[in-house]
């Protein structure tokens, strides 16, 4: 019953912010009472959309212009924007007003925490409680102080502490499971997710969270019957069915995925998000119309959404559309120029139509974005040894293998490069390490360099480890 009230309430605010933006978008009287304003503030701050919250503010500011309540948000609305000392100055004039309001230091710790002064903001909320010990959003927000702290383990003791009081709060979930993931602490915490089940079997929510419980663990079976719960008892758990479909997707579980796409999302209200995920599906199917109409369907309602560029490309890419390929990669790197993948994708689709220039720029801009990402040195490198530029390809395949000393590919591959380069005692160390790492991997340097094969003392360094 609760979860359907929720969603009830959340239809409900949604209707409400629509007649406001409707209102202000032809200039209209507005007029609405003081909680639907709260409402408003509280889905734009949700959404992270901080100028309309503070449009929403000034409109209910001129409404209700001795509003505790308002002239608060106002403040925090503001720190959210990054204008410190106008907030500041806001709720000291609150302060002014009401100076037993727990909200003004609560408002306060939330400055201190946007300028990165923790300490001061966690004496700011402790202060708060002191007042007001049963407040989940101080809790979360104490969360939130510590988390960015780097004090993992006492911010999930008050993120856990907001569920207790609210477990419906999605963000302390998400925030909680990845303060213990950083601390190695999530399988000892399986009974307290556990417990919102045992304790209401009927409550969506529980069986929500504890779903991105299992999730996390990477327990995908687990996960789904958890989400398969949630959407159960409430068939309008939106959020449920997306991650009970990515769920299917960490499964491979494609054709099962996509139903639950389609059921992430209010009916006739499809989302971007939701209409790229199910052309992703596709993409995985290999059925590429309904793909390439999917994304295409992304794109009319956002068309910035990079990933739905960037699956057309690979759409191209797996049906040896070249040329089209590199006009799609090349707009998702537009749109997000920070994504070595995106990058990588195009330095291949420029190489397999003959641009080795644009196809080096492109890797290079892989990883210089992303140079953790041991893929885009290992093909980089790969271009300038098919140029016969050995010495350069050799420093470059190095990073890859810096970064998995462990991975025999690589130091394969280093080998290969190292002999074309005539380092043969290099060569063959590299090698005596890629054997040690994985014998049976060694078959890879004749599959990438057949003329390898004809090396006498590469194969007799070979049969020795083979015994």
């Amino acid at each position: 019953m609760r979860m359907n009230e929720h969603f009830e309430n959340h239809r409900a605010v949604l209707d409400t912010v629509r007649r406001f933006e409707r209102m202000v978008a032809q200039h209209e009287s507005i007029f609405f009472d003081l909680e639907d304003f709260e409402n408003i503030i509280d889905h734009y701050v949700t959404n992270a959309e901080f100028d309309k919250a503070l449009q929403a503010c000034e409109a209910a500011l001129g409404q209700y212009p001795f509003s505790t309540e308002l002239l608060i948000d106002r403040a925090q609305v503001t720190a959210m924007r990054g204008d410190y000392t106008e907030a500041e100055r806001q709720i000291d004039h609150v302060a002014d007003l009401d100076p037993t309001n727990a909200d003004v230091a609560v408002t306060r710790g939330i400055i201190s925490t946007q300028r990165g002064e923790f300490a001061q903001a966690v004496e700011f909320f402790r202060a708060g409680l002191e007042q007001e010990p049963e407040r989940e959003d101080i809790h979360f927000n104490l969360g939130l102080a510590f988390q960015s702290w780097q004090k993992f383990k006492s911010a999930a003791k008050h993120y856990k502490q907001s569920l207790r009081l609210n477990p419906d709060n999605e963000t302390g979930v998400q925030e909680l499971l990845h303060c213990l993931d950083i601390t190695g602490r999530l399988e000892e915490h399986e009974e307290f997710f556990q417990r919102f089940t045992d304790e209401d079997p009927y409550s969506a929510t529980a069986w929500y969270n504890l779903g991105q419980y299992w999730y996390r663990r990477e327990d995908f079976d687990k996960a789904v019957q958890a989400f398969d719960y949630a959407v159960v008892i409430s068939p309008d758990f939106h959020d449920a069915h997306h991650w009970l479909a990515d769920t299917f997707v960490c499964q491979q579980e494609y054709l099962k995925a996509i139903p639950e796409f389609e059921l992430a999302y209010p009916t006739g209200e499809p989302t971007d998000e939701a209409l790229c995920n199910i052309g992703e599906c596709y993409e995985k199917l290999r059925d590429w119309e309904p793909a390439r109409r999917y994304y295409r369907q992304a794109l009319e309602i956002n068309p910035a959404m990079d990933e739905a560029w960037f699956g057309q490309g690979v759409l191209m890419q797996e049906q040896g559309r070249w040329l089209e390929a590199i006009h799609y990669f090349r707009k998702a790197t537009e749109l997000y120029a920070e994504s070595g993948e995106y990058w990588s994708a195009l330095g291949a689709a420029e190489n397999q139509v003959g641009n080795v220039v644009s196809a080096l720029e492109a890797y290079e801009k892989a990883t210089e974005v992303a140079p953790e990402d041991a893929q885009g040195w290992v093909s980089w490198s790969a271009i300038l040894y098919e140029q016969g530029h050995f010495t350069e390809a050799v420093e470059l395949v190095r990073h890859a293998v810096e970064l998995h000393p462990h991975e025999a590919h690589f130091q394969y591959m280093l080998c290969a490069y190292l002999l074309a380069d005539g380092r043969m005692r290099e060569a063959y160390n590299t090698l005596e390490t890629a054997l040690t790492l994985n014998f049976d991997q060694h078959i890879l340097l004749f599959d990438y360099f057949p003329e390898l094969r004809e090396q006498p003392g590469l194969k007799r360094l070979i049969e020795q480890f083979r015994k």
